[in-house]
């Protein structure tokens, strides 16, 4: 029995992560779930929050920010194809208020109901990142 979880991330561009960890949690849309070595096969879609990443069972967590995204836990590992990651030290929150706020004067201008889906989906990870910067 393996005491890794094989780990990639990968977004629309590029391979985000490719390592051998302890431990993931993952903000699925049911849920926070989390995904250690040998875990049974599952996919669950992902809601904006936070990814917590546990090298080691007594290491503190790297957090990364998910838009949204696709988890996938199979024998060869667990694949999150995220549509956006955001490293949360890199948020500058004058600038997360701001686009927040276009995001909801967007929501509140939209005049259809597939404009104000799409405006509903910006806002709703604005929101979720703007509660962990401020």
């Amino acid at each position: 029995m393996t005491d890794t979880l094989h780990l990639e991330i990968v977004s629309p561009e590029r391979l985000l992560k490719d390592v051998e960890v302890a431990m993931v949690v993952v903000p699925g849309t049911e849920g926070d779930f989390g995904a250690l070595p040998q875990h049974a096969p599952m996919m669950s879609t992902i809601r904006p929050g936070v990814i917590e990443i546990y090298e080691t069972e007594a290491s503190a967590p790297e957090k990364l920010f998910v838009k949204s995204g696709l988890a996938q836990i199979s024998d060869t590992g667990l694949t999150i194809l995220a549509e956006e990651m955001i490293d949360l030290d890199t948020v500058d929150a004058a600038e997360l208020a701001a686009n927040l706020a276009k995001a909801q004067e967007d929501v509140n201008a939209a005049t259809d109901d597939n404009v104000r889906g799409l405006a509903e989906t910006e806002l709703a990870w604005m929101t979720a990142l703007s509660e962990l910067v401020s």
